[in-house]
């Protein structure tokens, strides 16, 4: 076979084995959100990851869902709760500020609530987490956020040192669940990558 015929068809294969490799992830992704262990509700601390604040202020779908999964937990099994979530360029507070609110219209006392305010992502929600909590008599915490998204929060949450359960919030259907599960198959390649291979 001619040379010039041959690279087409490699980049064909090559492009086709990615698009493969990709939907396999993703599978990946709905088979450890389907394999979470069921929480406890025996936790010493709650820990709400963050979500989208829409421009006029309000939580988004995904923010308000974790929000109230959190506060039903709280009402099970009462334990401080930290709500993680800096403000993005087009919140016009901390997603932090937000669900603390929520949460105190849920019946949640202020006192129970501990806001981290400066975080940006999953890594960095949980980092920041373990240091509001770390002078604190705590065992074991619940990861609270949405449910395709749980699986690698855990997975960051025992690399810090938690005894972790998690408990997943839903996910809109049609292609909201499709976009959330793809980003969520690339953050979780990012997360081997930067487990694995610290020195890179």
């Amino acid at each position: 076979m001619h040379k010039r015929a041959l690279i087409p068809r490699l980049v064909i294969l090559l492009a086709v084995c990615a698009v493969l490799i990709y939907l396999l992830l993703i599978a990946l992704v709905c088979w450890r959100e389907a394999h979470v262990a069921p929480a406890s509700h025996q936790q010493d601390a709650i820990i709400v990851l963050g979500a989208q604040v829409r421009p006029d202020g309000s939580p988004s779908n995904q923010l308000r869902w974790r929000v109230d999964a959190a506060a039903e937990a709280y009402r099970i099994h009462p334990s401080p709760v930290v709500v993680c979530g800096a403000q993005g360029k087009d919140e016009p507070d901390t997603e932090a500020a937000v669900m603390k609110q929520i949460l105190l219209t849920s019946g949640v006392p202020e006192d129970d609530i501990l806001l981290d305010s400066t975080s940006f992502n999953t890594r960095q929600n949980l980092a920041h987490a373990y240091e509001l909590l770390k002078d604190r008599q705590i065992r074991q915490v619940l990861i609270v956020t949405s449910d395709y998204h749980l699986p690698r929060a855990l997975d960051l949450a025992r690399d810090l040192g938690f005894d972790a359960t998690g408990l997943g919030s839903p996910t809109l259907g049609g292609w909201h669940w499709l976009k959330n599960h793809a980003r969520e198959a690339l953050s979780l390649v990012k997360y081997w990558i930067e487990k694995y291979t610290p020195f890179l």
